[in-house]
């Protein structure tokens, strides 16, 4: 399953470094490897093919999926206001099971990166922190008043 997971990941990734949003084929290729310090550089290697540059979900593969991303802008409105991190960081590692999460749709990075990180898991740890924080500062600004 793991090996499945990659594999998907490594196309979803190439699909997007070739700019190939309409074709469903998809071709086998290694992650990258970026700087566990960026949350940003993490998550335009690793999110933005299906989540998009903005965390809106229209990613250049987000078509060819059966299950739509998700719009991570919206991740604190839908949470009273609040961004739910521990819900992310549990996500990202693979803590917390959900639909899109960990098929073959959504990758579970946590393990992913544990292999990349050659088994650190404290580097672990920082790359999903920092990329939790990065699609922190992706959220829709407030307006006061607005939650209810």
């Amino acid at each position: 399953m793991k090996i499945r997971v990659l594999v998907l990941c490594c196309a979803l990734t190439a699909l997007c470094g070739l700019g190939v949003a309409q074709k469903t084929d998809v071709a086998t290729v290694q992650v990258p490897h970026t700087s566990a310090t960026s949350g940003k550089e993490m998550y335009l290697a690793y999110c933005a093919t299906c989540h998009g540059k903005e965390g809106k979900g229209d990613g250049p593969t987000a078509s060819a999926l059966k299950v739509p991303p998700a719009d991570l802008t919206t991740l604190s409105k839908r949470n009273h206001g609040e961004f739910p991190s521990a819900r992310v960081i549990n996500l990202l590692n693979g803590s917390n099971a959900v639909a899109a999460h960990g098929s073959q749709e959504m990758p579970v990075w946590g393990p992913i990166f544990l292999a990349m990180d050659h088994q650190h898991a404290s580097t672990v740890r920082l790359r999903i922190a920092n990329l939790a924080d990065y699609i922190k500062s992706l959220q829709q600004k407030q307006t006061p008043g607005a939650l209810h």
